[in-house]
């Protein structure tokens, strides 16, 4: 388990009669990004809360870093760091501040302003706190966790409170450490960051993992499904023949040949001289089998 960052084999953890882990198996590699993506209720913060070493495991075994995170380590915390969903700091201190504070509990911390550079707060850095946005804010939450130069990084929804901009920044930030070494676990309520930044990831639900692997493997995993969709001028439908149904104020195919069903329905459209307004072909989502196996977890549960 030692040459993995992250492992953990039949892992449980139950409250009573409430079992909210019910024997879950994770593997995660030095250098990766992996997450973990799952309802509330799931499971999935007791289970995050165990690697980092906040919640005590009914059974199994867990290594991070090759150490157990249930034992309280010194030498463990000082190699993890954390971002929460929400993070304490002193609204009255200035983001340098904040940071030199942070790292002076660690032996051998990065260096104050890489940090502050790598968190994007360079221009901010003098500023207090209270005075930041949200979004800059929760970018010091990142800055604190990054301040003893962590080998493994746990980011609990780290962009929620982000408009779309500070959003795309903060992914590129998550690249950028990667490209450091970083070894990073998301856990994210946000379908298209975890498809964007995930090398591989496991959606928790009732307790158990109910699938595993990259983005695209879980998509051709659950099926092979594509959907046309397009509009027409009123008064216009496309022939029965095409597989066409309502949705919305449009119409939808879904093929498993999506070549031949375009190359049908743009034939049909030339010959006729109808117009094809906003004609989009797509595979199904991440989204979509992330809802589907919940909903097939709950309908089992």
């Amino acid at each position: 388990m030692a040459d993995a960052a992250l492992e953990v084999r039949g892992l449980r953890k139950s409250y009573g009669e409430l079992d909210a882990v019910r024997g879950i198996d994770l593997r995660v590699e030095r250098g990766e990004v992996f997450a973990l993506l799952g309802p509330n209720g799931a499971g999935k913060t007791t289970t995050v809360e165990i690697l980092e070493g906040h919640r005590d495991r009914s059974a199994g075994e867990v290594s991070v870093l090759g150490h157990d995170p249930g034992r309280n380590e010194r030498a463990f915390k000082e190699r993890v760091g954390i971002v929460l969903q929400q993070t304490g700091v002193d609204l009255y201190l200035t983001v340098r501040e904040v940071v030199e504070m942070i790292a002076g509990y660690y032996p051998a911390p990065r260096d104050v302003d890489e940090v502050i550079a790598l968190a994007g707060l360079t221009e901010q850095r003098d500023q207090r706190v209270k005075t930041l946005s949200g979004g800059q804010r929760r970018r010091v939450d990142l800055a604190v966790a990054l301040a003893g130069d962590p080998e493994l990084l746990f980011l609990d929804e780290p962009t929620t409170g982000f408009d779309p901009s500070a959003r795309r920044q903060a992914w590129e930030t998550v690249r950028g450490l990667t490209a450091l070494g970083k070894t990073i676990f998301l856990t994210t309520h946000f379908m298209d960051e975890a498809q964007a930044l995930a090398d591989r990831l496991a959606i928790i639900a009732d307790g158990v993992i109910v699938a595993s692997g990259t983005a695209s493997e879980l998509i051709g995993a659950t099926s092979t499904t594509s959907r046309i969709r397009f509009g027409l001028p009123d008064g216009t439908a496309p022939p029965e023949g095409l597989g066409a149904r309502r949705d919305g104020g449009g119409w939808e195919i879904e093929t498993d040949e999506p070549t031949r069903a375009a190359h049908e329905l743009t034939g049909w459209a030339l010959q006729t001289g109808a117009t094809l307004i906003d004609l989009e072909i797509s595979r199904r989502s991440l989204e979509d089998v992330y809802l589907q196996l919940t909903a097939d977890a709950e309908a089992a549960e």
